[in-house]
This record gives structure tokens, C-alpha cells and sequence, in this order.
């Protein structure tokens, strides 16, 4: 389909763009990699009256060395993530998360902050992130501020940012050697996941995130407690559902669901326990 009419412009640099969105309104939307918003357009879903692109925001693509965690430009490319020495090194469950978005042609063109900030259930990274405890910076006409991945989906497709502020980066703790795990069931490799599971583990500590179990990414704080209060793998899997809400659609039934977040928060536990 085509989409409706609107009007496009085009940031040179971050602090542009928001003061784009600030003038514009909300019915106005940034524009990346496109992969995300411009499907939502042709099927008429989304309408928005101007797009910003700030694909050219070149000071917003970059992966650091932060310290204690590493920090990811918005606009960095989702080939670039999954190349990243210092995300192998550092954060090499996210690193593997990108390697598994869409195929080639979406990993070079597609940016981890717009997969966050379009913030659909069925995305890989936004559960990845989730599941390491990430931070994300948001910049807006009043400066910048921090919101913990848990405190950032709201509801489908919905986020705690504002309506004239822009994601710029994303920083993601250090796993300080930490076991992992990434499962993800899908028809063809570059499927949307029917279920996914991003988990890391570490001594007592734990982080477990799914993928496609609700109308937003899910962590599952309730494996994490299980593991924590000595549960076996296979008994802290069982518990995998527990936060989620998962919807039937024509790919799986809720049952389906379920069984497999089980089934793959036990293999993504046990590959961070190998």
C-alpha cells in the first residue's frame, strides 16, 4: 500500500532533531533505518504528517568503553553491534542478540535505537537489553535523563518517553565474565520470533527477558528469584511465564507460548550454566 502524504526534513545533528520534534508535535515521527516505522505506514497504521530523519546523525553511531558498562549510540547499526569487540568482549549476549535481527540487508541498515525506541514485543533487543539491566538516555528540549529498561515499555508499541524527546543512547552493564543464553523459535531465520529468551548468569545473580510473551518485552523476575533461592534450572524454567501475557495469533496458541518460554529460558539457562 502507500502511505498517506507527509512532509519530510532532515536533522544534522541530535539537538536539531528534538528541536524538529518540539516544533512538529506529535504528530511527527523520527526516522532511521525505517525498518520498523515504514511498514507501519503502508499498512496506513501509522500516519504521521512529517517524518524527521536523522539517519545522517553520524555523532550517534558509536559503541564505548563507559567503565562499568558499555555505551551504545542509538543511531549504531545492528551489523556494528554484533561486530562490536567491545560488546563481544563486555556484553557478548547482546552482540549475539543483533547477529539474530531480520537478515543481512535489515542488520546493516537497522539501528538498536530504533528497535528500542519502536519497542515491539517481538523484537530481540529490547529483551536483550532488558535482561542486562540497561539504561537508556532520552534527550528532549529540557536536557537529557535516564530510564532503566524496566521503567521504559509502557504498553504495545508505547514507551515512557515523551512525545518531544529522542533516544540517543543505550548503556548496557558489563557482564564481568558472566554465562549466557539466547534462544529464539522461528519459522525462518529472518522471522519475527514466535518466542525468544535473552538470559545471563553469574554466581547467584541472574537476568532472564523474553521475547514475544506480551504486549512488551517481559523480564522474567520470577526465574531470576527462583535460581537465586536455589531452584535447579529445570524448576526455575517452569517459572519462565509467570510475568508474561502472551496472546494466540496465527503463528502459536497461548498454550504454545508458554511451553515454549519454558523450554527455552531451560536451554538458554543451561547454555549460561555451561
Amino acid at each position: 500500500m502507500i502511505p498517506a502524504a507527509f512532509d519530510y526534513v532532515r536533522a544534522g545533528s541530535a539537538e536539531e532533531a528534538v528541536s524538529l520534534i518540539a516544533e512538529h508535535g506529535e504528530d511527527a515521527k523520527f526516522l532511521a533505518g525505517g525498518h520498523s516505522l515504514l511498514p507501519l505506514m503502508k499498512l496506513r497504521l501509522a500516519q504521521p504528517t512529517v517524518l524527521i530523519d536523522i539517519g545522517r546523525v553520524n555523532d550517534l553511531s558509536y559503541v564505548r568503553d563507559g567503565g562499568d558498562h558499555v555505551a551504545i549510540g542509538a543511531l549504531t547499526r545492528h551489523m556494528d553491534v554484533e561486530t562490536s569487540d567491545v560488546l563481544r568482549e563486555h556484553a557478548p549476549l547482546l552482540a549475539h542478540a543483533a547477529s539474530h535481527v531480520g537478515d543481512p540487508q535489515v542488520r546493516h541498515r537497522g539501528t538498536i535505537g530504533g528497535s528500542i525506541a519502536h519497542a515491539d514485543p517481538a523484537s530481540d533487543l529490547p529483551a536483550a537489553t532488558l535482561a542486562l539491566g540497561a539504561t537508556y538516555v532520552v534527550q528532549g528540549p529540557n536536557g537529557t535523563r535516564e530510564i532503566a529498561a524496566a521503567d521504559f515499555y509502557e504498553g504495545f508499541l508505547t514507551t515512557s518517553m515523551a512525545a518531544d524527546e529522542m533516544l540517543t543512547e543505550i548503556r548496557v552493564p558489563k557482564m564481568g565474565g558472566a554465562g549466557w543464553g539466547f534462544q529464539k523459535f522461528n519459522r525462518r531465520a529472518q522471522d519475527w520470533a514466535i518466542v525468544g529468551v535473552a538470559a545471563w548468569r553469574r554466581n547467584g545473580d541472574a537476568g532472564v527477558a523474553l521475547v514475544n510473551m506480551g504486549s512488551v518485552p517481559i523480564l522474567a523476575s520470577s526465574v531470576a528469584s527462583a535460581l537465586a533461592g536455589g531452584a535447579s534450572i529445570d524448576d526455575a524454567a517452569e517459572q519462565a511465564a509467570a510475568e508474561a501475557d502472551p496472546q494466540a495469533d496465527l503463528n502459536a496458541s497461548v498454550e504454545y507460548r508458554i511451553h515454549l518460554a519454558k523450554v527455552l529460558t531451560r536451554r538458554a539457562l543451561e547454555a549460561a550454566s555451561g
